[in-house]
């Protein structure tokens, strides 16, 4: 753990475990998928403690509350130390799993699975051409 009181967002993210390098989080940093109190945020962004973060990874999205600092990346459970997730954002996820699985448990599955003929078929099908 780092003594400072700020730690740049990038760095913090990467720490935190939420990307798992840090150009992962710049790049994300920079295309608006992470916002510091409500405000758009750069990678260098200095994170105090206290602070809220919103986190967009694909369809998920964390609400997170800053309580340590660290610049360095550590063991899973220390990287869970480093903040709090609301309990909105909690339910959000959850509800978001449930709706996931309903959705595929919806989907027809095949019960086996296809032979040769029928995977260089759907290939050709796939790819637009004809047998």
């Amino acid at each position: 753990m780092s003594a400072a009181d700020s730690v740049r967002l990038d760095r913090w993210l990467w720490a935190a475990r939420f990307f798992k390098t840090r150009r992962l989080a710049v790049d994300a940093i920079k295309a608006g998928k992470v916002s510091v109190d409500g405000v758009r945020a750069k990678p260098a962004r200095a994170v105090k403690t206290g602070q809220r973060l919103d986190i967009r990874k694909g369809a998920v999205t964390f609400s997170v509350d800053v309580d340590a600092l660290s610049d360095q990346r550590g063991p899973a459970s220390t990287a869970e130390t480093l903040y709090t997730e609301t309990p909105q954002s909690r339910e959000r996820r959850a509800q978001q799993r449930a709706e996931l699985r309903a959705a595929s448990a919806a989907q027809p599955r095949p019960m086996h699975r296809p032979e040769r003929r029928s995977r260089r078929e759907l290939a050709a099908f796939k790819r637009g051409g004809s047998q």
